[in-house]
């Protein structure tokens, strides 16, 4: 049986708007800091929406980013951010995993899994502006590699030499959550003995920007104080602000990891994906496709509602949305109340689109690990629906946890949930 040897997570890796380092982003996540900014990386004068998570340059912030930390000047200039920032924290969680084989057999069982909701976007608009001002035949011959949005998973194979199963889920902000059960499935068939699965996405760019805005989707109340933006489950939510960032996870057999010396961080129990069939941007209202994910998560965990302690929700700050997950819910736990702790860390993050699973999952395991809630900050007046629960607000909270659900969900009406538990 498959669950005598679990499948654990043994590395984590981190790049957001709280900074570059899982440490250091647990460290600023227990603070209650906030890693949404005026967004400066264009001009916005002419855009409702004036802030964004931005992930702090090196310049600016000791545990900021600098790719040339990673990548060589010459590979940085053949790439998009969101490729620079997958490589970053594939990086840690490659080293904290202490996983980088030498041997074809190793590096062949070895399969990478790295999601995005809209890969090289910024590359794309860039190339537009500079065949519509140049013309084509300015245009870099790694124009089209530096946006595709499967590259930031290719660059990840090509440089540890990992030759086996490449993936790369395009399912909008459940792609990271997608990719951590895609390497879980590719474990439990055989076809890899070590997947490192995460997303990345670095789209703060003026047509993302517009375009959300265009929907409504943004906040816009809080441009004067970027900080306070977003906050799910709070009455006074007015939408969600775009993100940047990567996440990577290293998962493996426990019986693996072990025989290698490898310290397993938590089990992973379980993974749920599903389809609202619904509509392009909205969930359903009574969230039955998102529970439909999260039933089958505890199915394969073998975990009853009443065992999760914690849910790292979705929720984005969108009062639809959250309405949605909320429903969701209260259907699962419903004899719950106050004693499931329900936060969403894009309260401090904002929002990373294809990468928030696998920041929220690495949040997750975090946790687990310290038996601390990250709070849900800026609930000032709470949801009614959602105060039925335990909703942390604006302090993290000491509790003894040993399941914890994370949710993900995207545009397309697709859901994914992971489990994970603490290590026996």
């Amino acid at each position: 049986m498959w669950n005598e040897d679990p499948i654990v997570v043994t590395g984590l890796g981190a790049v957001s708007p709280l900074g570059v380092g899982v440490e250091t982003n647990w460290a600023r996540l227990m603070a209650g800091q906030s890693g949404i900014v005026i967004n400066d990386r264009f001009d916005t004068s002419d855009y409702a929406c004036k802030i964004a998570g931005l992930v702090p340059p090196k310049s600016r912030d000791p545990n900021g980013f600098d790719p040339l930390d990673f990548m060589s000047h010459k590979d940085v200039r053949k790439s998009d951010l969101f490729i620079h920032y997958a490589i970053g924290a594939t990086a840690e969680a490659l080293q904290q995993a202490g996983w980088q084989p030498e041997g074809e057999e190793e590096r062949s069982r070895t399969a990478v899994i790295i999601a995005t909701g809209v890969g090289g976007f910024p590359a794309i608009t860039q190339a537009v502006d500079t065949v519509r001002e140049r013309g084509p035949s300015r245009l870099s011959p790694f124009t089209v590699p530096s946006f595709l949005p499967n590259l930031a998973a290719g660059q990840v194979s090509i440089r540890w030499g990992f030759t086996g199963p490449l993936g790369c889920p395009v399912t909008a902000c459940a792609a990271s959550a997608q990719a951590i059960g895609d390497g879980m499935r590719l474990i439990l068939t055989g076809e890899a003995d070590v997947a490192v699965c995460g997303g990345t996405d670095a789209c703060v760019d003026p047509v993302s920007i517009g375009g959300f805005g265009a929907a409504r989707a943004l906040s816009t109340a809080y441009n004067n104080a970027p900080e306070r933006a977003s906050r799910p489950f709070d009455r006074d939510h007015d939408g969600f602000v775009l993100s940047e960032g990567a996440a990577t996870v290293v998962i493996e057999r426990l019986s693996h990891a072990l025989k290698r010396g490898a310290v397993p961080l938590a089990v992973l129990a379980g993974y749920g994906t599903s389809a609202d069939a619904y509509h392009v941007t909205a969930g359903r209202p009574d969230g039955a496709g998102a529970m439909t994910a999260m039933r089958n998560a505890l199915r394969m965990a073998r975990v009853e509602p009443g065992q999760i302690d914690y849910v790292n929700a979705h929720s984005t700050s969108t009062p639809v949305g959250d309405a949605a997950e909320i429903a969701a819910l209260r259907t699962i736990f419903s004899d719950r109340g106050k004693d499931l702790a329900v936060s969403s860390t894009k309260s401090s993050t904002g929002h990373l689109l294809g990468a928030a699973g696998a920041l929220e999952a690495v949040y997750s395991i975090k946790a687990l690990q310290t038996g601390v809630v990250p709070a849900g900050l800026n609930i000032d007046a709470p949801v009614e629906a959602a105060d039925v629960f335990d909703l942390v607000p604006n302090a993290p909270k000491e509790k003894r946890l040993d399941s914890v659900l994370s949710n993900a969900f995207g545009f397309g009406g697709v859901n994914a949930s992971v489990v994970f538990r603490r290590v026996a």
